[in-house]
């Protein structure tokens, strides 16, 4: 039991102040009023004996003193420890082969031996509120610290929601780190901890995890302007720092862009010249395909650099169109081909350059070439100089062999898989009939070629497309859907093609007619091959939903809207994409990583098959099945643990039948902006614990860590007054009445 005493707390403190004030002043009067009237000499250490006694009795009336006994027991300290894990702890320690890891494991086994008896708990800091430590792994039990990465290191969130807690707040705080911290700044370490702290109290003690700095070359950012525009120079700087006495000159620079199945292509290179440990040089940059582009920047490491992952570094940039720009190349001048023309010329957003044959070699003109007003055809020039500057190529009803495109396709095809559009659309000169069976372009078409040409090519009985169920779901349909319903015009005959290839989706096919599989044969079909995408319309009668007694009922804008559709897939505009995909956490090389997936536009329990591939070489990582949540609802797709470099998410809808899929670029990164910077900063540290009253130390300095005080936990209280308020009252009363008497024989007034 513990025993002490207390002052009453029926009054503010403020109020007892001015009691405590108000005696002293009447205490000084009496003395001033003793030493000037000299009448009461003889009688004055009555008075003044009497005037003291009841000036304490009157103060004691107001402060009424009890006695406090306290029953309990004393219990250790809470302390906290925070322990950083960032992507930093896994950098180079100061001993050869440790890591910064290494040093947290044997941190913490040291901190719980000096703290050992007290209520202490580990604390993980990275991104958001600190999250509670709880060692996994076969290493747990033997010191390793085995917490995953994090992709930043915010202290003073950590702080700020220890603070604001609802839990018992620690008398001491112990943070574990390199200093390599995003905040608090280095700059406004100060201001930002007060801030963090709130009504934080005790000290908070850093605990260093490396002095040195690795000896290292490394790309610490990469800046880019917001809006780039496709087949537009943007400059892409590039900074480099060299550190820990590494000896650097001239180191050569390369920005690539990686493709799904295609090898990457250099998009810019130059030669950074590092002086006084930093250097920054300008890259100008042209891409030439829309939607999300990964770019690759990479350094030669010159010898000695210890740390390899942070030369390489990876940047995801959002590529706009200022306008789309198309080529659309005709065989012969039809009702198909000027309602595809019209439309395209119509769209402001579109920059079409259109080539139409208008003379065949066969045509009869009765004139020589050269009184003909008409143009040769640049073939050689569209496709070896100016293709990579379209977004998509439209062959309509034309012809390979004679006007000497049979020698391009293999460029034609390789221009779609690093990223280019095609759409192939039927007549009598397209797919069989226009030669290009067993050609290049044919293995990225969606639709198998079958046969040699002739007359099997082409089959000229009328029919109405049968809409597949794959179609009747597809994003890129319903802009038509919507004006027309599931009904569809009569076309006046099709290219004879064969079964879908692997992975393509069929949107149309034929009511009738079947491939040599048995299939029903494809009419529209779509297919994504490398990184660009692919359209196979095998009839020439689209232009029906422009201008035919079928089209009057939504005015013709039903061309208008089915072109739209397959332009806008082609381009990946999302609003014809079935499912949306983004990694919430980013992405570390390593570590497990989530892709979550959302689909406005299923049913809900719509199954979908997850592929992951690497960029590059397209070669499968993972096969992921799941089920989707329609509506606005989104679900989280474990990946597992992927390697540095750039990944393809390709997700495909199962139960719609074959599904268009829908493709999400990212890249993981070892380091990534934590490594960026391997220098440790002890200086911040240090900071951190002067501005709190902390002590800043190393491993080995951790026994010398004050120990805050034992908190005492009081199970049974007990509250004496030592007089009762009616006594105090009376004591004082009588006391100044004695005083009353004293004075007035003493003959003061």
């Amino acid at each position: 039991m513990i025993e002490s005493w207390a002052l009453s707390g029926d009054l503010a403190r403020h109020w007892l102040l001015l009691a405590g004030i108000l005696a002293v002043a009447s205490l000084l009067l009496l003395v001033i009023e003793l030493k000037r009237n000299g009448r009461a000499r003889g009688g004055a250490p009555a008075v003044a004996l009497s005037g003291v006694v009841a000036l304490a009795a009157l103060l004691m009336a107001v402060l009424r003193p009890v006695r406090i006994e306290e029953r309990g027991a004393t219990i250790g300290a809470r302390v906290v420890f925070l322990v950083d894990a960032s992507r930093s702890i896994d950098l180079p320690g100061d001993h050869s082969g440790d890591t910064r890891r290494d040093v947290v494991g044997e941190t913490l086994t040291a901190l719980g031996a000096r703290f050992a008896g007290m209520r202490t708990r580990t604390l993980l800091f990275g991104s958001g509120p600190p999250v509670a430590y709880e060692p996994t792994g076969e290493g747990a039990h033997d010191g390793e610290f085995t917490a995953k990465p994090q992709l930043s290191s915010d202290l003073s969130a950590a702080l700020e929601a220890i603070a604001t807690g609802t839990d018992e707040q620690p008398q001491a705080l112990v943070v574990v780190s390199d200093g390599r911290l995003d905040r608090p700044g280095a700059l406004r370490t100060d201001a930002q901890l007060r801030h963090a702290l709130g009504d934080l109290q005790g000290p908070i003690h850093t605990v260093k995890l490396a002095n040195n700095d690795p000896a290292d070359a490394a790309i610490v950012s990469l800046r880019m302007a917001a809006a780039v525009v496709a087949h537009q120079p943007v400059a892409l700087t590039v900074e480099i720092a060299c550190t820990g006495g590494l000896s650097c000159d001239d180191i050569p620079v390369a920005a690539r862009e990686l493709h799904h199945e295609a090898p990457s292509v250099e998009r810019a290179s130059g030669v950074a010249q590092v002086s006084s440990g930093r250097a920054t040089v300008d890259l100008d940059v042209v891409l030439d395909r829309a939607g999300k582009r990964i770019l690759q920047v990479a350094i030669e490491s010159p010898d000695g650099d210890t740390i390899g992952d942070n030369d390489r570094r990876f940047l995801t940039v959002d590529v706009a169109r200022d306008r789309v720009r198309l080529l659309h190349i005709a065989g012969r001048p039809t009702y198909d081909v000027r309602a595809l023309r019209t439309w395209l010329k119509a769209d402001a957003s579109v920059d079409v350059v259109a080539f139409f044959i208008l003379r065949t070699h066969r045509s009869a003109v009765g004139a020589s070439p050269d009184e003909l007003a008409l143009i040769p055809f640049p073939v050689d020039e569209l496709f070896s100089v100016h293709l990579p500057s379209f977004d998509a190529v439209i062959l309509q009803d034309f012809d390979a062999r004679p006007y000497g495109l049979s020698k391009h396709l293999s460029k034609l095809a390789r221009y779609v898989e690093q990223g280019g559009g095609l759409i192939m659309v039927g007549g009598p000169n397209a797919f069989v009939s226009g030669n290009y069976a067993r050609t290049p372009l044919a293995s990225v078409l969606p639709v198998a070629l079958d046969g040699i040409g002739g007359k099997g090519a082409v089959d000229l009985a009328r029919f109405t497309p049968r809409v597949t169920r794959a179609g009747k779901h597809a994003p890129v349909l319903e802009p038509l859907a919507g004006l027309l319903g599931s009904t569809l015009p009569t076309m006046p005959g099709a290219n004879v093609v064969g079964s879908a290839r692997e992975g393509a989706t069929v949107l149309w096919e034929h009511p009738s007619r079947t491939t040599r599989s048995g299939e029903p044969m494809p009419v529209l079909a779509l297919g994504e091959y490398g990184s660009g995408r692919s359209i196979a319309l095998a009839v020439d009668g689209s232009h029906k939903l422009a201008f035919s007694t079928f089209a009057a009922s939504a005015a013709g804008r039903g061309h208008g809207a089915f072109w739209d559709g397959l332009l806008g897939w082609l381009m990946r505009d999302p609003r014809f994409e079935p499912v949306k995909a983004r990694l919430p956490t980013g992405c570390i090389a390593g570590v497990e990583t989530t892709l979550e997936l959302r689909a406005p536009f299923v049913e809900d329990g719509t199954q979908a098959e997850v592929v992951i591939s690497r960029m590059g070489s397209g070669d499968e990582v993972r096969t992921v099945n799941t089920t989707l949540e329609g509506g606005r609802g989104s679900v989280s797709v474990p990946l597992g643990k992927l390697s540095a470099g750039g990944h393809t998410a390709t997700v495909r809808l199962r139960r719609q039948g074959r599904s268009a899929p829908s493709r999400y670029d990212f890249a993981c990164e070892v380091g990534g902006d934590e490594w960026a910077d391997p220098r440790p900063d002890a200086a911040r540290l240090s900071a951190i614990a002067q501005a709190t009253g902390g002590e800043a130390v190393g491993l080995a300095e951790i026994a010398d860590l004050p120990l805050p005080k034992a908190a005492r936990v009081v199970a049974q209280r007990r509250v004496r007054p030592v007089m009762p308020a009616w006594g105090w009252t009376l004591t004082a009363a009588v006391c100044l009445g004695g005083h009353w008497v004293a004075r007035r024989r003493s003959g003061l007034s």
